[in-house]
């Protein structure tokens, strides 16, 4: 039987220029997973990270934390969706990130809203389907990352590390467990940063283990670390 934990990202730079940019608490939730992994799971046969800054980052410091002196292969299933162009698509009069972030912080709560709105976009996006104007519709999404899942689990490896975000980790959830494909996203939304999300394989199929789980954080002792965006 083999395993692979799926790693949702550390926190990223919510509302600057550069989302894609792990801030300094992503930094360190990143540093207190790879201590963790180091006392409960030893090394793995494979790391896999998507092609994104914040799964690099991510994956580089949990790697080096951890001890674990392996390079990661990059494989762009990976990567979490477009959500600048679902936004944008949404809301054509919101056209760039600083209109965006204009518009979130004349709200009582710039996070609150961000979620209403991003959630809205995602529920046109999913409802569209393949008729969606997107340059990447929620089929070719949800079967680029099914594809990733395939070789994940088809490779062999015992131990598999997987740094990727949100809506992956929600797409093989939802895949494995057989839940409605329209209420993926709601696997998505609680997702924690650094979370882990564990699979186990037996002759090259997946099976869904366990989801969202935090014990490096809460190991802290600080809340202030339990992060979703």
């Amino acid at each position: 039987m083999g395993s692979i934990i799926l790693i949702r990202h550390g926190q990223a730079s919510f509302g600057a220029a550069d989302y894609d940019r792990l801030s300094p608490r992503g930094e360190e939730q990143s540093v207190l997973l790879g201590r963790w992994l180091a006392r409960t799971h030893g090394k793995p046969d494979r790391v896999l990270a998507g092609s994104m800054q914040r799964h690099h980052r991510t994956a580089s410091l949990c790697l080096e934390a951890a001890g674990v002196d392996m390079a990661f292969e990059v494989d762009p299933g990976l990567d979490e969706l477009n959500h600048e162009e679902i936004l944008r698509r949404h809301r054509p009069d919101l056209p760039d990130e600083a209109t965006l972030q204009a518009e979130l912080r004349a709200q009582p709560d710039p996070h609150k809203a961000f979620q209403a709105l991003f959630s809205q976009a995602i529920a046109g996006w999913v409802g569209a389907g393949s008729e969606a104007a997107h340059d990447e519709t929620w089929p070719m999404f949800r079967e680029r990352v099914l594809g990733a899942l395939k070789n994940l689990a088809g490779s062999g490896a015992q131990a598999t590390w997987v740094f990727t975000s949100g809506g992956p980790i929600a797409v093989m959830v939802q895949s494995l467990l057989q839940t409605p494909e329209e209420n993926t996203f709601s696997l998505a939304y609680p997702l924690i940063n650094t979370s882990l999300t564990t699979l186990r394989t037996v002759r090259g199929v997946p099976t869904f283990f366990s989801y969202n789980n935090v014990p490096h954080l809460q190991d802290a002792g600080d809340a202030a670390l339990l992060t979703h965006r």
